[in-house]
């Protein structure tokens, strides 16, 4: 009895001693390794959200694993481009949108600047106008496509197909906007924001939005100055409470996935790794050499919507091969390993990447991207980041668009300067687009000390494309000016972006997610749409695995 009872005691102790440790442990991300301090403490000092877990998935986007791939690869070369061989890439991970952006979703940015930013007022008339897809490049000069022309934006019969018409430019403000709108809701959910402050800035009862890095600079200027009266449940007391990055609920911006990002996505290594290698080559975001289904549900549909052959966009009617003669409804055809739709088909995406013939992997193979610009806020007499309140910064594109830079409200961004690049080694200047592939220093003429005029230092540029230029009389119409130099060699440029996947108007060679393919960014087609990414902060896996890592070995 004694033994037993001795036994109890013990196994008592234990149980009462792992609860301590565990008490202790469960503590102890509130109190500093480094000083021993107390972490947010009532009374005061350091705060930090120790509960932040991982990011949560944003609206629209699939989470995408990052590893290593091979980017390029192509087995033929038919183009004779020279643009894809292989090399070793590694990316972090991201997410990315499960579906092209739809015209729906377009429809409701448009929408939103129409109302915040009325096109009738003078001040704001080319913040709409600039934003608008381009419905002409349905027109064909020997083809009947007015119903698209008319129809295709705005029809609700099309609502859940690909926006196309989109430049470059107006992608990215797209994004822009997109990240605005998912923030201003998260700082709703976490009761940093009253639910209907987003409904009064589109009803006009404040003068402004919410931006997000206004918000981060300087929380007080949002919504013209009167964010206080917007205050969610977290206000305390009267006084405003704001949301930091070290909060953890603001989520990083929407953006064009790169170039790398595109092609890993759309490969989908997923279902053909084994034993951490990769088992042969997939030639299309799906498994298999062909384009039509193998499996036994669906056997011989077309995995994509793409052109069969000349004059054949869909197929026969009443059996049709692909279901499509333009674009169709996302989530028509399977998705990849990742779950992501019209890897290929229906429309070739814009990426983020300035095209260069070239991948230079010996300067990078982590997160490789081409078209860096590094800039930073505009800081004011008073110290403080400059907010544009009332004005609007506007570009005119080479074609004569006009479209908004800088809308109200928002930070006035300049490039870096000496103070960010002096005695660095990673970077020397704020635009890094042609760097070792366009700059000065990547030509056989280069000089440093050459003052040949513009005209006769861009003939001996690495790339002399032609240089248009648009400007505007002493009356205000738009003058237009063509380069018509006989010296021009090129196409390519700092102004042009990288598409990526094959569309509706192609063959099934362009199909493979390692074509590449390049466009003006200012120009917009009928068979170009895109799809936004996510930059993924914190652990590079949502899966925990089997084995911890980081603990002592015994």
């Amino acid at each position: 009895m004694k033994k037993q009872f001795i036994k109890v005691v013990l196994s008592c102790a234990v149980v009462v001693s792992s609860i301590t440790s565990c008490k202790k442990s469960s503590s102890s991300k509130d109190v500093s390794r480094a000083t021993g301090w107390k972490i947010n403490a009532k009374e005061g000092g350091f705060q930090h959200n120790s509960d932040f877990k991982e990011q949560v998935t944003a609206p629209g986007l699939v989470f995408i694993e990052g590893g290593t791939f091979t980017k390029g690869k192509v087995q033929d070369d038919v183009m004779h481009d020279w643009n894809n061989t292989p090399t070793q890439q590694h990316v972090q991970s991201f997410y990315m949108d499960e579906t092209e952006v739809t015209n729906k979703m377009y429809l409701q940015f448009l929408d939103y600047l129409k109302s915040v930013y009325p096109p009738e007022n003078p001040k704001y008339a080319n913040i709409y106008v600039g934003a608008l897809p381009d419905t002409l490049v349905w027109r064909n000069r020997l083809g009947f496509n007015e119903t698209m022309t008319n129809n295709y934006l705005r029809h609700p019969g099309y609502a859940e197909y690909p926006v196309v018409g989109v430049n470059w430019v107006q992608a990215t403000q797209f994004a822009e906007w997109r990240t605005d709108r998912v923030n201003e809701l998260m700082l709703e959910k976490e009761g940093y924001l009253d639910s209907e402050a987003k409904y009064k800035a589109l009803s006009g009862e404040t003068e402004g939005t919410f931006s997000t890095e206004a918000y981060l600079n300087r929380p007080e200027s949002v919504y013209g100055g009167q964010i206080d009266s917007l205050q969610g449940k977290m206000q305390k007391d009267s006084i405003s409470v704001f949301a930091k990055r070290s909060s953890g609920v603001i989520l990083p911006e929407y953006r064009l996935p790169t170039e790398t990002e595109w092609e890993y996505a759309a490969q989908a290594n997923a279902g053909t790794r084994e034993y951490n290698n990769y088992r042969g080559r997939k030639k299309y975001p799906w498994e298999g050499d062909y384009t039509r289904n193998g499996q036994r549900v669906g056997r011989g549909d077309q995995l994509a919507n793409f052109k069969q052959g000349k004059g054949d966009y869909g197929g026969i009617a009443g059996w049709s091969d692909d279901g499509a003669d333009i674009t169709n409804a996302v989530m028509s055809y399977k998705p990849n390993d990742l779950g992501l739709y019209d890897m290929a088909g229906n429309v070739s995406e814009w990426v983020a990447d300035v095209y260069r013939p070239i991948v230079d992997d010996e300067i990078s193979d982590f997160n490789y991207y081409r078209g860096n610009i590094y800039m930073k806020p505009a800081i004011g007499e008073d110290g403080k980041v400059n907010i544009l309140r009332d004005s609007v910064v506007y570009d005119t594109l080479p074609n004569g668009k006009i479209v908004a830079v800088n809308l109200p409200g928002e930070i006035k961004m300049v490039a870096v300067d000496e103070k960010e690049t002096y005695l660095r080694t990673n970077f020397s200047s704020s635009d890094n687009r042609g760097y070792r592939d366009g700059e000065p220093g990547s030509t056989r003429f280069y000089d440093k000390f050459n003052e040949a005029d513009g005209d006769e230092q861009n003939k001996k540029s690495m790339y002399n494309s032609p240089n248009n230029k648009i400007e505007r009389d002493s009356v205000g119409k738009f003058v237009r000016n063509y380069d018509k130099s006989n010296f021009r060699t090129s196409l390519i440029n700092n102004e042009v972006r990288v598409y990526k996947g094959g569309s509706w108007r192609d063959r099934a060679y362009w199909l493979d997610p390692a074509q590449r393919r390049y466009q003006p960014q200012y120009m917009a087609t009928d068979d170009i749409g895109f799809r936004c990414a996510m930059s993924r902060v914190g652990s590079k896996s949502k899966s925990k695995n089997k084995t911890a890592r980081g603990k002592k070995v015994k």
